[in-house]
């Protein structure tokens, strides 16, 4: 039978779901602006996808505690308001023959800060909105929306790019973040307003205290450093695996988007049977075995072949991977949020997701090195191979319990 979370919850999952969506429809849109319309050569490309996230998560550092002493909705809505503002600059000057690569550099940053803010902020306002039996329900429902955005967003974002250009694009994600704060608007009802935000600037030890609580934390530290070095290691891959399978392999763009399409109808699977997963075996043995599980395929990646066969073999370990990211993502989501505290929620998140970026941004680099230097498949394979003992470092027995957190006020589920 289908939980209802109330309509306040409702207007949040449509806000995520609009959001999403406008993300997966401008995928690489401004790389490709880059490249059409500025004439960007690799080095360029390279420097807006990488330096552009990793100098985002250096912005996006002390608004952490900035946030944390804010109510979180009003936070969310400045974060969608700006995405929104920053985009639109990119149709702005190409309408007015004033588009140039550094504000391409610019909006790519400031997007980057604002989706780290507005991540810390959302898992704060959705801990404030559900019950707290709840929250794997909504956020298995969050990890069922993100995949089916990819699956719906990014044949159509292809469609709509080779048909209208990216700009087009842009302007429609730019679009779905004003649709999105109108409905984090409709939200209403109260949210307490947290402790007041010190008159004195911002100290060194606030930036770093979500790293603090994380790393001090016996439960957290190992679900931490196992999931960023996890999904580190699964994205260093795919640009490489992109080169394999289109330069070397043959495989035409159609193939290529198919294996990974069709793969993410695992995550809404996975994500469907989380909460089941939970009820019968618990949390504890649900994130070991679907985190062990999830770093077990990729290091079948390194024996893709041409043809068919080749095809077949990527699109099985993408779904395979993905079905067990689909399950450890909202327990993962879930069991974070019951385990820290309100007043550290959003420097916390804020340090995760920094961290994560950061990890993604050098890892990245680090294998498109070591494909020059040991060959692709070699690179590809060692990133396989150090995933299978990544799961060393998830927790080996189960969390201690925790006195629930005082409801907040308009808490609870709504009618």
């Amino acid at each position: 039978m289908r939980v209802s979370l109330g309509r306040r919850f409702g207007w949040l999952w449509g806000a995520y779901a609009v959001s999403a969506l406008g993300t997966r429809l401008a995928f690489n849109a401004l790389p490709l602006i880059a490249i059409d319309v500025l004439a960007a050569g690799p080095a360029e490309v390279s420097v807006l996808a990488a330096a552009g996230a990793a100098v985002g998560a250096a912005v996006a550092l002390p608004l952490g505690p900035w946030a944390e002493r804010r109510r979180k909705r009003p936070v969310m809505i400045t974060m969608d308001l700006l995405r929104c503002a920053a985009l639109l600059s990119v149709p702005a000057g190409y309408a007015l023959g004033l588009l140039t690569f550094p504000q391409l550099l610019l909006v790519s940053v400031l997007v980057a800060a604002a989706d780290i803010t507005f991540g810390a902020a959302a898992g704060a306002c959705l801990k404030a909105l559900v019950r707290p039996e709840d929250l794997l329900t909504a956020n298995a429902r969050f990890e069922a929306t993100s995949w089916t955005t990819i699956v719906l967003g990014l044949p159509l974002g292809g469609v709509a790019i080779g048909l209208f250009g990216p700009v087009v694009t842009v302007l429609a994600d730019a679009g779905s973040y004003l649709l999105s704060a109108a409905g984090l608007r409709a939200i209403g009802g109260g949210e307490p307003r947290p402790a007041p935000a010190p008159v004195a600037p911002p100290r060194a030890r606030d930036l770093f205290e979500g790293w603090r609580h994380l790393l001090a934390h016996p439960v957290l530290r190992p679900l931490f450093l196992n999931t960023v070095l996890v999904n580190a290691l699964i994205m260093a891959v795919e640009p490489l695996l992109a080169v394999l399978l289109l330069r070397r392999l043959g495989l035409a763009p159609w193939q290529y988007g198919l294996a990974f399409a069709v793969p993410c109808l695992g995550g809404l699977i996975g994500s469907r049977i989380a909460g089941r997963a939970v009820a019968r075996f618990g949390r504890h043995r649900v994130l070991l075995v679907a985190g062990s599980l999830r770093a077990c395929w990729p290091v079948g990646l390194a024996f893709v072949g041409p043809g068919t066969g080749g095809l077949v073999l990527v699109t099985a370990v993408e779904f395979a991977l993905i079905t067990c990211l689909g399950v450890f993502n909202p327990v993962l989501a879930t069991h974070r949020l019951e385990e820290v505290a309100p007043d550290h929620m959003t420097r916390v998140l804020t340090a995760w997701s920094v961290t994560a970026k950061a990890a993604v941004a050098a890892l990245t680099a680090l294998w498109g090195l070591l494909a020059v230097l040991v060959g692709l498949r070699q690179a590809i394979a060692l990133a396989g191979l150090l995933l299978l003992v990544t799961p060393l470092l998830l927790p080996r027995r189960p969390a201690a319990p925790r006195l629930p957190d005082a409801a907040p006020q308009g808490a609870g589920r709504a009618g």
